[in-house]
Parts: C-alpha cells; structure tokens; sequence
C-alpha cells in the first residue's frame, strides 16, 4: 500500500522488574508428637502470577473508556494483515476462545464500518500472533506479537495512587519486552494529562525507565479537529504543549515519540457511530512504527544491492 501522506510519520523515537514469590516453606512437626495437627494442611508453596509464553514483543495500550484503543488496534491488525503481509496465530500459545471471536470481530465489522465493542473490565484478552512481512530482504524477519487488550475503566483506577487490577498488574510487573501505546483523544486529551502522568510514574515505580522504555503518545480521533492530518509536526507538537503540557514535558525530556490518529470520516446519522470512509494512513505509520522499533529495520527497507537484484531476477 502506497503512503500517501508524507507528514504522518511519527516525529521522534530514542531508545524490568518482577515481583518474584518465594515458596513458603511446609510447616514441620515431630512424628514422635502425640498431637500432630491432622486436620491442618500446610501451603507448599504460593500460586504464582508469572506471566507464560515470555519470548514474545507484548504490546500495551493505555487509555481511558472511549479513547479509542480497541480502534486503533483493530485498524492496525487489518493493515498488517491486508497489506503489509501475514499476521497469523503463533504456534504452542494457542489465542482462547474469547480472543479468537475478538479477531473474527475485528476483521469482519472494520470493511462494514463497524467501531469495535467496548472491551471487558478487570480482564485482559490476550492475542498471540506472528507477522510476517512481504519484505522479502532477510533483515525483515517475522516478529511475535502479543497485544494487550483491556478495558479503560480500569485505567482509571490508578488515579490518585490508585492500584490496577490484578490481571493488569501481572503483566506490567512481568520481565517481558513490552511496548506502551498510550492513547488519548482529541476531544478529551486535556481531561486527562495528569493520568498519564501518573500512568508513567506507576512505570517508574515498576522499574522501567523512561528513558529507554518503548513507548509513544497518539492523539486518537484526529478527524474530530475538521481534517485527516497535520498541517506540520508544529502543528502537532502545539496540540500536545497546549493540552498535555505535563505529558508533553515527559516526552521532549525522554525523547518518547508523538503521533496522531485516524480510522476516516466516521458519522453518526443513526444514533450509532459508524465508519464511512475507511482511511489506514495513520494505521500504517503506526504499525511501520511498531515494526521498526521492535525489529530494527523499517518494513519496507528496500535491501541492499545483492538483494534488490536477486529479487528482481525472483520477481
């Protein structure tokens, strides 16, 4: 798919800590006890949270109910996998059920214009998967992606040195290579500076440092500003130091990156948000974005010499 819109590539991008648990230990008595406690039986050990199937690149999103996370997701999976190359299930970490029927869902409403449902509180869905580019170069190899979806109600509780839910906090505590989406609106963006302030201290606390950590800032549902795009990177940099001026002092101090967002001309006409022109645009600079920071090279890097004429004598 061609990139028809130069100004949409994110601006800037400069490049953990478990909770271990340690077995308690079975409580000991004498056989010679004449009274041993027969009716008490003692814990081996705790239950772990430890996160499963760790050799993947996991992908966080943060953001509040109706920030458009599960668009943005849903927008990106269809462009990787309807133009940018096979995104398919990882062999041995099989998705549930529930992860499975969100795929389904998400593929099949996003050509009908449908935005997708809200997502479960207190609950993630994971979605283990492999996307191979059409990159035919050797230094663009398939990469595991495991995406995050959670509610953002949940997100909410954090607020005011608020804690997560469990299923959250197990993997934000795990030892995985995670990448941080944090999203807010164009409508809402100055609602909700502090939260993602304090979003990032909760990281901080975690042990991972900003400095380094993976991470970029979206403004979601740029079309409600009256255009597809930014006029320029000002333009955008202006958004952000005016409505998340804290947020926007964490990102020039750290060197995270900033983009905008867009899924096309959504209407409501029936009472119910609907999409009526499909534009993956922003989709494509965001997962070329994803792809690049977590492989090291861009999707569509061109190869060198040797390759370039080998695939021409392929072609």
């Amino acid at each position: 798919m061609e990139n028809t819109n130069e100004n949409l590539k994110p601006l800037s991008l400069e490049n953990d800590h478990t909770e271990t648990y340690q077995p308690l230990r079975p409580l000991l008595f004498d056989p010679k006890d004449e009274n041993p406690h027969d009716d008490f039986v003692p814990v081996a050990k705790t239950i772990s949270n430890d996160i499963k199937n760790k050799d993947s690149n996991f992908v966080f999103f943060f953001g509040t109910s109706e920030s458009g996370k599960s668009v943005i997701l849903s927008s990106m999976l269809y462009y990787l996998k309807s133009y940018a190359g096979v995104l398919r299930p990882k062999l041995g970490t099989p998705n549930t059920k529930e992860a499975n029927v969100l795929l389904s869902d998400f593929f099949e409403n996003i050509r009908q214009g449908i935005l997708p449902n809200r997502t479960t509180r207190d609950h993630v869905t994971r979605l283990d998967l492999v996307f191979e580019p059409n990159n035919k170069s050797k230094k663009v190899p398939p990469i595991d992606l495991t995406f995050l979806e959670t509610s953002g109600e949940n997100h909410n509780e954090i607020r005011r040195g608020g804690n997560y839910h469990s299923s959250i906090e197990s993997f934000l505590n795990a030892s995985v290579p995670i990448t941080f989406i944090i999203v807010t609106s164009y409508e809402s963006a100055h609602r909700e500076d502090s939260l993602i302030n304090e979003f990032l201290d909760e990281l901080e606390r975690k042990g991972k440092n900003m400095r380094s950590v993976n991470a970029v800032l979206v403004i979601s549902k740029w079309d409600k500003s009256g255009r597809m795009d930014v006029e320029s990177a000002e333009e955008l940099d202006n958004f952000i130091l005016e409505r998340l001026p804290m947020t926007s002092q964490r990102i020039n101090t750290y060197g995270l990156t900033k983009t905008y967002y867009t899924v096309g001309s959504v209407q409501n006409a029936t009472g119910e948000e609907r999409i009526s022109l499909l534009n993956l645009s922003t989709a494509e600079v965001l997962a070329k974005w994803l792809y690049r920071s977590i492989a090291g090279y861009e999707l569509d890097y061109e190869g060198t010499f040797w390759e370039r004429l080998k695939f021409s004598f392929t072609d």
